[in-house]
Protein backbone atom coordinates (compact mmCIF):
# COMPACT_ATOMS: atom_id res chain seq x y z
CA UNK A 1 0.00 0.00 0.00
CA UNK A 2 1.40 3.48 -0.83
CA UNK A 3 0.38 5.79 1.33
CA UNK A 4 1.02 9.72 0.51
CA UNK A 5 -0.12 11.94 2.94
CA UNK A 6 -0.78 15.79 1.47
CA UNK A 7 2.61 18.18 2.44
CA UNK A 8 1.58 21.43 3.56
CA UNK A 9 4.81 22.31 4.65
CA UNK A 10 6.54 25.54 3.26
CA UNK A 11 10.26 25.86 3.67
CA UNK A 12 12.63 28.99 3.99
CA UNK A 13 15.03 30.34 0.72
CA UNK A 14 17.61 29.33 3.17
CA UNK A 15 16.12 25.86 3.15
CA UNK A 16 15.40 25.16 -0.47
CA UNK A 17 18.61 26.15 -1.16
CA UNK A 18 19.92 23.41 1.28
CA UNK A 19 17.59 20.78 -0.07
CA UNK A 20 19.38 21.36 -3.66
CA UNK A 21 22.80 20.61 -2.49
CA UNK A 22 22.07 18.28 0.29
CA UNK A 23 22.90 14.41 -0.89
CA UNK A 24 19.82 12.91 0.34
CA UNK A 25 16.24 13.14 -0.69
CA UNK A 26 14.53 9.60 0.85
CA UNK A 27 14.98 8.46 4.12
CA UNK A 28 13.85 4.97 4.55
CA UNK A 29 13.39 4.54 8.34
CA UNK A 30 12.68 0.80 10.35
CA UNK A 31 9.73 1.13 12.55
CA UNK A 32 10.18 -0.87 15.66
CA UNK A 33 12.81 -0.36 18.61
CA UNK A 34 13.20 2.44 15.47
CA UNK A 35 10.76 4.72 16.03
CA UNK A 36 8.38 3.09 17.96
CA UNK A 37 8.73 1.17 21.19
CA UNK A 38 7.96 -2.09 20.64
CA UNK A 39 9.49 -3.77 23.34
CA UNK A 40 8.32 -1.46 25.96
CA UNK A 41 5.07 -1.11 24.37
CA UNK A 42 4.63 -5.48 24.61
CA UNK A 43 6.24 -5.96 28.11
CA UNK A 44 3.03 -3.75 28.94
CA UNK A 45 1.01 -6.21 27.14
CA UNK A 46 2.75 -9.76 27.87
CA UNK A 47 1.92 -8.11 31.80
CA UNK A 48 -2.06 -7.78 30.70
CA UNK A 49 -1.86 -11.02 29.21
CA UNK A 50 -0.63 -12.51 31.74
CA UNK A 51 -3.62 -11.44 34.05
CA UNK A 52 -6.48 -12.29 31.33
CA UNK A 53 -5.62 -15.42 31.09
CA UNK A 54 -4.50 -16.24 34.76
CA UNK A 55 -1.09 -17.70 33.88
CA UNK A 56 -0.53 -17.51 37.94
CA UNK A 57 -1.45 -20.61 37.76
CA UNK A 58 1.36 -22.09 35.60
CA UNK A 59 4.13 -19.38 36.33
CA UNK A 60 5.68 -18.40 39.91
CA UNK A 61 5.76 -14.55 38.54
CA UNK A 62 4.91 -12.85 35.44
CA UNK A 63 8.96 -12.84 34.81
CA UNK A 64 9.17 -16.71 34.36
CA UNK A 65 6.57 -16.20 31.96
CA UNK A 66 7.95 -13.25 29.91
CA UNK A 67 11.83 -13.94 29.61
CA UNK A 68 11.37 -17.07 27.79
CA UNK A 69 9.01 -15.36 26.21
CA UNK A 70 11.43 -12.52 25.14
CA UNK A 71 14.23 -15.30 24.36
CA UNK A 72 11.86 -17.49 21.67
CA UNK A 73 10.67 -13.98 20.13
CA UNK A 74 14.04 -12.86 19.80
CA UNK A 75 15.90 -15.56 17.87
CA UNK A 76 12.26 -16.54 16.35
CA UNK A 77 11.99 -12.50 14.61
CA UNK A 78 15.96 -13.28 13.59
CA UNK A 79 15.05 -17.06 11.69
CA UNK A 80 11.95 -15.00 9.91
CA UNK A 81 14.10 -12.54 8.79
CA UNK A 82 16.30 -14.89 7.17
CA UNK A 83 13.60 -16.86 5.46
CA UNK A 84 13.94 -19.89 7.75
CA UNK A 85 10.74 -19.58 9.47
CA UNK A 86 7.29 -18.69 8.37
CA UNK A 87 5.06 -16.09 9.84
CA UNK A 88 2.28 -19.02 10.75
CA UNK A 89 5.05 -20.65 12.48
CA UNK A 90 6.61 -17.80 14.52
CA UNK A 91 3.62 -16.49 15.58
CA UNK A 92 2.54 -19.73 17.34
CA UNK A 93 6.11 -21.21 18.26
CA UNK A 94 7.10 -17.64 20.09
CA UNK A 95 3.92 -18.42 22.65
CA UNK A 96 4.23 -22.20 22.50
CA UNK A 97 7.80 -21.81 24.07
CA UNK A 98 7.18 -19.78 26.84
CA UNK A 99 3.79 -21.56 27.56
CA UNK A 100 5.44 -24.42 27.91
CA UNK A 101 7.64 -23.72 31.27
CA UNK A 102 4.47 -23.33 32.87
CA UNK A 103 1.97 -25.24 31.54
CA UNK A 104 4.14 -28.09 30.34
CA UNK A 105 4.48 -29.95 26.58
CA UNK A 106 1.00 -30.19 26.28
CA UNK A 107 -0.16 -26.75 24.75
CA UNK A 108 -2.05 -27.14 21.68
CA UNK A 109 -1.62 -24.56 18.48
CA UNK A 110 -5.10 -23.32 18.93
CA UNK A 111 -4.75 -22.08 22.87
CA UNK A 112 -1.37 -20.27 21.49
CA UNK A 113 -3.15 -19.05 18.59
CA UNK A 114 -5.70 -17.27 20.84
CA UNK A 115 -3.09 -16.20 23.46
CA UNK A 116 -1.35 -14.55 19.85
CA UNK A 117 -4.54 -12.92 19.04
CA UNK A 118 -5.35 -11.42 21.79
CA UNK A 119 -1.29 -10.35 22.21
CA UNK A 120 -1.46 -8.60 18.60
CA UNK A 121 -4.91 -6.90 19.60
CA UNK A 122 -3.17 -5.54 23.01
CA UNK A 123 -0.26 -4.53 21.12
CA UNK A 124 -1.68 -2.62 18.39
CA UNK A 125 -3.38 -0.06 20.22
CA UNK A 126 -0.55 0.73 22.45
CA UNK A 127 0.84 4.79 21.79
CA UNK A 128 4.52 4.13 23.46
CA UNK A 129 7.59 5.76 20.71
CA UNK A 130 11.02 5.88 21.12
CA UNK A 131 12.33 8.57 22.73
CA UNK A 132 12.82 11.92 20.57
CA UNK A 133 10.82 9.65 17.74
CA UNK A 134 8.28 12.28 17.36
CA UNK A 135 10.75 15.23 17.66
CA UNK A 136 12.87 13.77 15.09
CA UNK A 137 10.27 12.86 12.27
CA UNK A 138 8.66 16.07 13.31
CA UNK A 139 11.79 17.75 11.82
CA UNK A 140 12.26 15.82 8.86
CA UNK A 141 9.16 16.10 7.53
CA UNK A 142 9.70 20.07 8.09
CA UNK A 143 12.98 19.84 5.95
CA UNK A 144 11.23 17.92 3.40
CA UNK A 145 12.61 14.83 3.00
CA UNK A 146 10.45 11.83 1.72
CA UNK A 147 9.57 9.24 4.72
CA UNK A 148 9.19 5.55 4.05
CA UNK A 149 8.41 3.14 6.57
CA UNK A 150 10.36 -0.13 5.61
CA UNK A 151 9.84 -2.95 8.19
CA UNK A 152 9.02 -6.34 8.71
CA UNK A 153 6.20 -6.20 10.99
CA UNK A 154 2.85 -7.80 10.16
CA UNK A 155 0.40 -5.70 8.05
CA UNK A 156 -2.43 -5.99 10.08
CA UNK A 157 -0.66 -4.70 12.91
CA UNK A 158 1.69 -2.01 12.20
CA UNK A 159 -0.86 0.08 10.22
CA UNK A 160 -2.96 0.27 13.84
CA UNK A 161 0.25 0.87 15.75
CA UNK A 162 1.27 3.73 13.41
CA UNK A 163 -2.18 5.53 14.03
CA UNK A 164 -1.96 4.62 17.85
CA UNK A 165 1.27 6.01 18.16
CA UNK A 166 0.15 8.99 15.89
CA UNK A 167 2.89 9.09 13.23
CA UNK A 168 0.98 7.62 10.08
CA UNK A 169 0.66 10.25 8.80
CA UNK A 170 4.26 12.11 8.60
CA UNK A 171 5.15 8.86 5.93
CA UNK A 172 4.89 8.98 1.91
CA UNK A 173 5.18 5.48 1.87
CA UNK A 174 5.02 2.33 3.97
CA UNK A 175 6.76 -0.70 3.10
CA UNK A 176 6.17 -3.85 4.65
CA UNK A 177 7.54 -7.59 3.94
CA UNK A 178 4.36 -9.35 3.74
CA UNK A 179 3.60 -7.00 0.52
CA UNK A 180 7.38 -7.28 -0.72
CA UNK A 181 6.81 -11.44 -0.45
CA UNK A 182 10.41 -11.27 1.23
CA UNK A 183 12.01 -9.69 4.48
CA UNK A 184 14.68 -7.71 5.46
CA UNK A 185 17.67 -7.82 4.07
CA UNK A 186 17.22 -9.56 1.39
CA UNK A 187 17.87 -7.63 -1.49
CA UNK A 188 14.71 -8.43 -3.08
CA UNK A 189 13.06 -6.28 -0.55
CA UNK A 190 14.85 -3.37 -0.94
CA UNK A 191 14.31 -3.69 -5.01
CA UNK A 192 10.70 -3.84 -4.08
CA UNK A 193 10.80 -0.52 -2.05
CA UNK A 194 12.97 1.17 -4.86
CA UNK A 195 10.18 0.39 -7.21
CA UNK A 196 7.42 1.18 -4.17
CA UNK A 197 9.15 4.82 -3.62
CA UNK A 198 10.51 6.11 -6.59
CA UNK A 199 13.53 6.31 -4.58
CA UNK A 200 17.17 5.36 -6.22
CA UNK A 201 20.06 3.70 -3.77
CA UNK A 202 22.73 6.72 -4.15
CA UNK A 203 19.74 9.79 -2.81
CA UNK A 204 18.69 7.53 0.26
CA UNK A 205 19.46 7.06 3.57
CA UNK A 206 18.69 4.07 5.45
CA UNK A 207 17.97 4.78 9.63
CA UNK A 208 17.34 1.30 11.94
CA UNK A 209 18.21 -0.33 14.49
CA UNK A 210 19.10 -3.65 13.56
CA UNK A 211 22.17 -4.29 12.60
CA UNK A 212 22.15 -7.35 10.23
CA UNK A 213 18.50 -6.27 8.65
CA UNK A 214 18.57 -2.77 8.39
CA UNK A 215 22.45 -1.76 7.89
CA UNK A 216 23.92 -4.78 6.49
CA UNK A 217 21.04 -4.98 3.86
CA UNK A 218 20.62 -1.51 3.66
CA UNK A 219 24.32 -1.16 2.61
CA UNK A 220 24.39 -4.46 -0.06
CA UNK A 221 21.52 -2.96 -1.94
CA UNK A 222 23.38 0.32 -2.23
CA UNK A 223 22.39 2.32 0.55
CA UNK A 224 24.21 4.33 2.86
CA UNK A 225 23.07 4.34 6.50
CA UNK A 226 22.76 5.33 9.78
CA UNK A 227 22.71 2.71 12.65
CA UNK A 228 20.81 3.62 15.56
CA UNK A 229 22.50 1.76 18.36
CA UNK A 230 20.31 2.23 21.52
CA UNK A 231 22.55 0.10 23.53
CA UNK A 232 26.13 0.96 23.07
CA UNK A 233 27.36 -0.76 26.22
CA UNK A 234 26.34 -4.09 25.02
CA UNK A 235 26.46 -4.04 21.04
CA UNK A 236 29.40 -2.53 18.91
CA UNK A 237 28.75 -2.26 15.20
CA UNK A 238 31.00 -4.96 13.38
CA UNK A 239 31.10 -3.53 10.17
CA UNK A 240 32.10 0.32 9.32
CA UNK A 241 28.45 2.45 9.05
CA UNK A 242 28.29 5.63 8.05
CA UNK A 243 26.72 7.02 10.66
CA UNK A 244 25.89 5.43 14.18
CA UNK A 245 23.76 7.04 16.68
CA UNK A 246 22.77 6.38 20.57
CA UNK A 247 20.13 8.83 20.58
CA UNK A 248 17.18 10.26 17.21
CA UNK A 249 17.84 13.93 18.78
CA UNK A 250 20.73 13.07 17.09
CA UNK A 251 19.57 13.10 13.77
CA UNK A 252 18.84 16.37 13.86
CA UNK A 253 22.49 17.48 13.42
CA UNK A 254 22.68 14.75 10.52
CA UNK A 255 20.23 15.83 8.35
Amino acid sequence: MIYRPERLVRLSPLEDSQMESRKYSDLFIDFDDTLYDTHGNADIALLELYDHFRLDRYFQSPSQFTEPYWLANVLLWSQYARGEVTRDYLIVERFRRPLSVGMGEGVTEAFCLEVSDWFLEACADKPGLVEGAREATDYLRRRGYRLHITSNGFHEVQYRKLHACGLFSHFDTIVLSEDAGVNKPSQAFFDYAFRTTGATPGATLMIGDNFVTDIQGAQAAGLDVVFFNRHPDQFQAPAPVNYEIHHLKELLTIL
